[in-house]
């Protein structure tokens, strides 16, 4: 599947105070016929991640319609899990409650933070949000000892799956921290109790690999496809196939789309989210700097 890279939709420039910088993570969806609400992940100037939105006509995405002037859910309290950051992952909606799926973010002393999954419902299509709890709906444990974060949650007919990455150790080196990742798998039947059992979906296939993340899957003519980033050297955005959706073949190769020969996304691209509108696939994700130079899209060359 070839993409072909379309630009810039939204730039950071410090449009709000949770906007000074990034944008990152982001989320499509739609509100009705050609127009759509992308979500994403700003920073403000202590450089702490909070949600909001901006809205567009997928026909002509550059246009930004709204953008919203304040996150659409903010830091939790000092102390709490998400106190240093909230990043959107991945909404889900069940009838008229709107499920917000986020990266709560915990600063660390002798690691630099800690990433735990939290859950956020919203009873006004997805303009604000509110806690379902407190406390991560999905935290360390025996099979996750270190932490997790960036789900991509599919509702099926009678139960919900996850995506997940969950961390499987931690380094210094070069001076540099590094929490090695892979992408891990649960189920639910109420998209807010997790069974967990420690499956590994998307594995290291080489030494030089150390962290993948940010899942987004869709399931076409029964078969799942999921697009995720992957770092050697940089970041990139590999893909890879399944047919029960828990035992994956990874195709990196024929995911097709590659870092620019310069600009906004000549040094990584990240964080993927691929969904489809009238037949095409669109693909929307980061470029350098985990999400500074803001959110691009691209389109697919394969026609439905």
């Amino acid at each position: 599947m070839k993409w072909r890279k379309m630009g810039l939709i939204l730039k950071p420039e410090g449009q709000f105070d949770w906007i000074i910088t990034h944008a990152s993570l982001p989320i499509a969806i739609k509100l009705r016929e050609d127009m759509y609400r992308l979500y994403f992940s700003g920073r403000d100037k202590e450089n702490r991640a909070q949600p909001g939105f901006i809205e567009i006509d997928v026909r002509e995405p550059v246009r930004i319609l709204r953008i919203s002037p304040e996150p659409i859910l903010e830091l939790g309290k000092t102390g709490l899990f998400d106190d240093s950051g909230v990043q959107a992952s991945c909404i889900v909606q069940f009838g008229d409650r709107w499920y917000l799926y986020y990266n709560g973010w915990m600063r660390g002393v002798d690691v630099p933070y800690y990433t735990a999954i939290g859950l956020a419902i919203s009873e006004d299509e997805g303009k604000t949000f509110s806690r379902y709890s407190p406390a991560p709906i999905v935290d360390r444990s025996d099979v996750d000892p270190y932490i997790v974060g960036s789900p991509y949650v599919l509702a099926e007919d009678d139960f919900c799956r996850m995506w997940y990455f969950s961390a499987t150790d931690f380094r210094m080196e070069s001076g540099k921290p590094k929490w090695y990742t892979h992408i891990k798998y649960a189920e639910s039947n109420d998209g807010i109790h997790w069974n967990r059992q420690g499956r590994v979906c998307i594995d290291f296939k080489s030494s030089n690999e150390w962290h993948i993340g940010r899942p987004c899957v869709i399931k076409e003519n029964g078969l799942y496809k999921m697009w995720y980033c992957y770092y050697i050297n940089t970041y990139k955005i590999g893909y890879a196939e399944s047919e029960d959706g828990i035992n994956w073949q990874r195709k990196d190769d024929e995911v097709e789309i590659d870092l620019s020969s310069s600009g906004w996304d000549s040094e990584m691209i990240c964080y993927p989210f691929v969904f489809e509108h009238r037949g095409q696939k669109y693909m929307l994700y980061n470029g350098n700097e985990y999400g500074r130079t803001g959110v691009g899209y691209a389109i697919s060359e394969e026609i439905q």
